[in-house]
């Protein structure tokens, strides 16, 4: 039973009388705070990705610019440690793609305005 049929199944509870408002405010709310720990009820090939896109999404969160190991803002620093790679190899990287593309710059410059700093966890436009 997906997410939707499960909140009209407690409204149709609420409105019998089955439930009272408080019962069906807290049920709702437990019912809407597990849809993020719940994997999808399909069987479809979507699942499989499921899993380690929400990893993805998660270690981008966590992403930081170093305080340590910067050369500029820090951007590579920060994504060599949420990668496992040296900050070299993304400075490299960086440049390769100023030189062949010419949007390596603007990459660089997003990150660093938009990616939090390591230690305040603050980006720079936040006071």
């Amino acid at each position: 039973m997906n997410i939707s049929e499960e909140i009209k199944r407690l409204h149709e509870l609420h409105l019998a009388g089955a439930l009272s408002d408080a019962e069906f405010a807290q049920a709702k709310a437990k019912l809407l705070s597990n849809i993020n720990l719940d994997k999808p009820d399909s069987t479809s090939g979507a699942d499989a990705a499921a899993g380690p896109a929400n990893d993805l999404v998660q270690e981008f969160n966590r992403l930081r610019r170093s305080r340590n190991d910067r050369w500029l803002g820090g951007v590579c620093g920060g994504l060599g440690r949420a990668s496992g790679m040296e900050a070299w190899i993304w400075r490299l990287v960086f440049v390769l793609f100023t030189l062949t593309f010419g949007f390596g710059v603007v990459i660089y410059l997003l990150l660093w305005i938009f990616v939090p700093d390591e230690e305040i966890g603050i980006t720079k436009h936040e006071y």
